[in-house]
């Protein structure tokens, strides 16, 4: 491996030098009580409806937002990044609302998830703890910054945090509006770090043996980019091509519910549908479904199966199937039955979230069953995979992968775990065939 030099490796030893910092304020976050980390937590969502701060992030966000559409205009910015970017008082009200929901969850920190004795004075824990140092690289939505600071205070990890160069403002206001909570209640700010410069993207992926983990968010080659260029373990949050499947026994009025609310509801959301597909006797929902959409100004691009029922749409094409729009644009597919439809959501998918609407039981279940999905859903909105909507307070992302954490990552997803064995002289020698047995009896946590 070269040696950097020059700007890069001045580059290097800095963020090596933020992370370091980082590390040591994470300890002592970690060493505070739950009571006081959900204290933590309730200030930090105090501060996000105070007048005068709110004022600060929205002047700040304001900033960005001209910046963007200027950048939008000249064709330097995706439209569907610049629709991410804005911040308001409904989002703000959201996080801080996700913010009390962290704060209310028992503790996750040193309560055991399991004790069992292994023999008379021999007792085993397994007892969670918090990764360490987290870095997560993420575009555009600034909301993400309080939520992935908000769920490493309750687990108790430090964060370096590398938003999108469109959202800089945004994300500084945020940043140290948490580091200002972190000072009052005894915690080093560098708790939570913001990188800002491109370059720190590099040197952060070099920091194996700093960082414990990376979460990448964003397209699909920008998370193969990133888990290409790093030793450190990657939990990616990629594209999210949703589908919804309308079965022959869909019900109309509910099937055009869930689409308008799957699609229209935030299209630029990872978890909106991005194409719908129908097999034999779902016509009537097929139709109800593209008559509301229509009305809700979504662009339909049809198959020719489709089109032979509604000529008004488009047509769409290969390149229709497995994209992720993020705006007001759905493709609409006719399948030949339900092993047809999983075979399309297993080429053209992207693990994220599938659901299927059917007054049917069983088939159903043979889909809830059958799909390789984070997330599955039975007449449900796809809108549904969200960290705040599960219930978690909030998410550091989607994880389509499926090792450690699998759908919407809450504060549990940033926890690993430590085996604690306690005895009283025991050795490992004194066990086996012929000798001392195990008891390994189950005790209560």
């Amino acid at each position: 491996m070269t040696q950097a030099t020059g700007h890069e490796g001045q580059t290097e030893e800095r963020v090596r030098g933020l992370a370091l910092a980082a590390r040591a304020a994470g300890r002592q976050l970690a060493a505070l009580t739950g009571p006081a980390r959900a204290a933590l937590l309730r200030d930090v969502a105090a501060a996000l409806a105070d007048p005068a701060e709110r004022e600060r992030l929205l002047a700040a966000n304001a900033r960005d937002v001209a910046a963007a559409k200027a950048a939008a205009a000249a064709g330097e910015l995706d439209p569907a990044r610049l629709k991410r970017l804005g911040l308001d008082a409904a989002k703000l009200d959201s996080v801080a609302d996700g913010l009390g929901q962290l704060a209310a969850m028992p503790e996750l920190l040193g309560r055991p998830r399991l004790r069992r004795e292994l023999d008379d004075g021999l007792v085993l824990e397994q007892v969670p703890c918090p990764l360490g140092l987290v870095g997560v690289v993420f575009e555009a939505r600034p909301d993400a910054a309080p939520q992935i600071g908000g769920l490493c205070l309750k687990s108790g990890n430090a964060a370096l945090l590398k938003g999108g160069s469109e959202a800089r403002e945004s994300n500084r206001a945020l940043v140290e509006l948490m580091q200002r909570a972190l000072q009052r209640h005894g915690v080093a700010p560098a708790a939570i770090t913001l990188l800002e410069q491109r370059e720190d993207i590099t040197a952060m992926l070099a920091l194996d043996g700093v960082l414990d983990l990376v979460i990448a968010r964003g397209g699909h080659e920008f998370v193969r980019h990133v888990q290409r260029s790093t030793r450190i373990a990657v939990m990616g949050h990629a594209e999210g091509v949703c589908h919804l499947f309308l079965h022959a026994s869909a019900e109309p009025t509910m099937a055009a519910t869930i689409a308008v609310d799957a699609k229209c509801g935030y299209p630029a959301a990872c978890n909106a549908i991005e194409a719908l597909l129908w097999t034999g006797g779902a016509e009537a929902a097929l139709g109800a479904c593209v008559a509301a959409l229509r009305e809700r100004g979504v662009e339909l691009r049809g198959c020719d199966r489709t089109r032979a029922r509604h000529p008004e749409l488009a047509a769409a094409s290969e390149q229709d199937w497995g994209h992720e729009y993020g705006a007001l644009v759905l493709a609409i597919r006719h399948v030949d039955d339900e092993a047809d439809a999983l075979a399309h959501i297993d080429r053209y998918g992207s693990k994220h979230t599938e659901a299927i609407v059917a007054a049917d039981p069983a088939a159903a279940e043979r889909f809830l069953a059958a799909v390789d999905a984070a997330d599955v859903f039975w007449n449900a909105s796809t809108r549904f995979a969200d960290g705040y909507r599960f219930g978690l307070g909030a998410e550091v992302g989607i994880s389509t992968g499926k090792l450690h954490a699998r759908g919407p990552v809450g504060a549990e997803g940033l926890l690993t775990y430590r085996w604690l064995l306690r005895g009283h002289g025991q050795v490992a020698s004194d066990y086996g065939p012929g000798k001392r047995r195990f008891t390994h009896s189950d005790l209560e946590p």
